[in-house]
């Protein structure tokens, strides 16, 4: 088993924010501050674990859609491509 990369992680959350038509980037720089993109998927790092945060505001706020806590590479590999998977499922039904 080949192990996950964070530039494959990083690539997922792309496609997710694209697929979801969300900002690319969690911030911007407006009059020297920085200013949160509402609704943008990014990886977030802590206690040797990866999660999936996205942006709520502008000062930063962030929510863990997938509710599992800070986890393995591997692990949250699998439910991006299951997030991604749902979202491009849901669509087509619709």
């Amino acid at each position: 088993m080949d192990r996950i990369t964070n530039k494959q992680l990083e690539m997922l959350v792309s496609y997710l924010n694209e697929v979801t038509e969300s900002p690319a980037t969690p911030y911007t720089r407006v009059n020297d501050k920085l200013r949160g993109n509402i609704g943008n998927y990014h990886i977030s790092g802590a206690y040797g674990g990866v999660e999936l945060h996205r942006m709520m505001n502008e000062g930063g706020g962030v929510t863990a859609p997938l509710s599992c806590g800070y986890t393995t590479k591997r692990d949250l590999y699998n439910r991006l491509h299951a997030m991604i998977k749902g979202i491009e499922t849901a669509r087509e039904l619709a």
